[in-house]
């Protein structure tokens, strides 16, 4: 079997690919990606101890976390079409004006 930590060394270490993908990278769609890989790290840490306390809320927290991942992966892609459409770019430096 499997101890936990190794779990948790995995969410650890995928979390902390997505922060430093998000922070290194200034593409929005790279950007987009790297929070999705958040979430990843979090869940597979959330499924790890809920396991481990033999807890189904962890398990059904994914669930929920899943559902808001797919949420913001719509309405995020979206609103990157409308940008690259308006601006003809994805580079977060060139589209720092949002204002109307």
């Amino acid at each position: 079997m499997v101890p936990l930590y190794w779990y948790l060394w995995l969410g650890s270490a995928v979390f902390a690919i997505g922060v430093f993908g998000f922070i290194a990278r200034r593409n929005i769609i790279i950007m987009f990606l790297s929070i999705e890989l958040m979430l990843n790290g979090v869940n597979i840490s959330l499924v790890a101890l809920s396991h481990y306390m033999q807890d189904l809320r962890g398990q059904i927290l994914v669930f929920f976390v899943i559902a808001v991942a797919a949420a913001e992966a719509a309405i995020g892609l979206a609103i990157i079409i409308a940008m690259f459409r308006n601006r003809a770019t994805l580079h977060a430096d060139e589209i720092a004006g949002m204002k109307g």
